[in-house]
């Protein structure tokens, strides 16, 4: 009696753990063979619950915008403040410093851009090169001196304008922060020039197009 019922003990035992490989094997199965055709639908609603990211939801123009003073102003900060001391010459510095900003916009601000977008190209109009070519990144590095230019020429006449009103002082300084601004307002704004010259070429094609 004891061993007939050890073995059907045995045989219940074999029977569970077959069928707990068979289970696992066919919860792997499903895994490895899971498509969209195949996937059950969740709701967004569902989806959202287990997303991290931060709760406060800033417009897609607003983050660009951060990006590109953030990168900006550090560029500033480690470059012309950190290198100011060893650097004496101003344009030697300032030579540096564009290539800094240059290389900085090619390789991290612009790839931030293209890879945080819902929609291939859909950061685009926000970037005065958005094609990714070698000679973009020399063509970024110009377009970096040509916005550090019109910084240093807005500070300068911001401080002739201040010492000509009877100011006292050192006058503005170059701050990471505040050239940041400055030099992504630049930016926003040959961008612009760009994208209106583009659009005013594209209706000149059209309308010659209809004659």
């Amino acid at each position: 009696m004891a061993s007939g019922k050890h073995t059907r003990n045995k045989r219940e035992e074999k029977g569970d753990v077959g069928e707990y490989y068979r289970l696992h094997k066919k919860a792997v199965d499903d895994l490895v063979t899971a498509d969209e055709s195949n996937s059950p639908e969740v709701s967004e609603e569902e989806l959202r619950k287990y997303r991290s990211g931060p709760k406060i939801h800033l417009a897609d123009w607003l983050k660009v915008i951060l990006i590109k003073m953030w990168f900006a102003g550090s560029v500033c900060f480690f470059i012309f403040w950190g290198l100011s001391s060893y650097i004496s010459a101003r344009l030697d510095l300032l030579f540096v410093f564009g290539i800094a900003l240059g290389v900085i916009t090619d390789v991290i601000t612009n790839n931030i851009l293209r890879y945080y977008v819902k929609k291939k190209g859909g950061n685009d109009r926000w970037m005065m090169f958005p094609q990714k070519r070698y000679l973009t990144f020399f063509g970024n590095i110009l377009y970096a001196f040509v916005l550090l230019l019109c910084v240093d020429v807005f500070y300068t006449l911001i401080n002739l304008t201040f010492f000509a009103a009877g100011g006292k002082g050192a006058g503005l300084g170059v701050g990471p922060i505040l050239f940041g601004v400055i030099y992504t307002l630049f930016d926003l704004l040959f961008i612009q020039m760009k994208r209106l010259l583009h659009q005013i070429v594209s209706d000149a094609k059209k309308s010659a197009g209809r004659l």
